[in-house]
């Protein structure tokens, strides 16, 4: 059979349309790994928002360990992802993996948490919290709700983490303008409820045990852990020791309904739209905001019961 010049014509339309529609984007994404109920959201909202989109979605849980995320930053870099996002671990020692990935042409996005590096262009943007300010709101909190006299005990995050040094550094800010309030017992809970639980035990075993006042969990997780402590302890947590805390997790609404958790202070975890959206952007060479801050809150007992229905994590 003799083709015709509308069979040609038609022939080359097909190949032109399938050979011009755009293929899925495939991104490479290292998380953390799956410390809290925080981190479990979190990981929802970006899977969930690939798979609504239609991106190829290479996802690695790091396990918690920095060795782990390097890694998977260059398996990404040998299977030719689009673009790499990452949760990091800790803030220090990325530079040499991100000079790789630089050298590969392939943009980085930052979910949650900075890196400390000596050149910024080394990643095209950070989505995230102000974790300085998540603490001052807690240390605001914390000194209207005690008159600004609190003896206190800090259940610091995972020891290098961009959370845990900055929300410490913002909590200890506001103390800094409030001589009564003395933080007397610190020390990582690594962002985990039983390890909260297992340092609060220690902390109320200790000489100054018996003095404390007040609580500031670096997150929810470690918070809910050392109420289990408190009330082991014979004391009633919310009342024989204020507590405040951080992400606004629904576990922490359910303890503030319950009386046991006095405050929490939102950290988003529902990042996927954001993500997708600016990978979308850098993937296609446009420039975008080097940081893109998330809108957050504060919540208190008064406010749990009304808010936990609408609470999406």
């Amino acid at each position: 059979m003799i083709a015709t010049p509308r069979l040609l014509f038609l022939s080359l339309a097909a190949l032109l349309l399938t050979s011009g529609r755009a293929a899925p984007l495939t991104v490479g994404f290292s998380q953390v790994g799956a410390e809290s109920g925080w981190r479990t959201a979190n990981t929802e909202s970006i899977k969930a928002e690939a798979a609504k989109r239609g991106v190829h979605l290479v996802f690695s849980d790091a396990q918690g360990k920095q060795e782990n995320q390097i890694k998977a930053l260059r398996s990404f870099i040998a299977q030719g992802v689009d673009v790499i996002a990452f949760s990091p671990v800790v803030e220090t020692g990325w530079e040499p993996v991100l000079r790789e990935i630089k050298q590969a042409g392939i943009p980085v996005i930052l979910t949650d948490r900075a890196v400390a590096v000596s050149d910024p262009s080394l990643y095209a943007c950070f989505i995230g919290s102000d974790f300085v300010e998540e603490g001052r709101r807690a240390g605001r909190w914390l000194a209207q709700k005690t008159g600004g006299k609190a003896v206190i005990a800090e259940l610091d995050g995972t020891s290098g983490s961009a959370p845990a040094i900055d929300r410490k550094k913002g909590f200890e800010e506001i103390l800094a303008a409030h001589p009564g309030m003395k933080i007397v017992l610190s020390q990582s809970g690594e962002f985990t409820r039983a390890n909260g639980k297992e340092v609060m035990e220690a902390f109320l075993k200790s000489p100054e045990g018996r003095n404390i006042t007040a609580l500031f969990a670096h997150n929810d997780d470690m918070a809910l852990g050392a109420i289990q402590a408190i009330e082991e302890a014979g004391l009633r947590p919310g009342q024989d020791i204020i507590i405040v805390s951080i992400d606004g997790v629904h576990d922490a609404f359910a303890a503030m309904i319950a009386g046991k958790l006095n405050c929490t202070v939102e950290c988003n975890p529902l990042l996927g739209p954001q993500l997708f959206d600016m990978a979308a952007e850098v993937a296609a060479g446009k420039s975008v905001p080097h940081r893109i801050p998330v809108e957050e809150g504060v919540y208190d007992q008064t406010q749990a019961a009304a808010a936990l229905p609408s609470r999406q994590y």
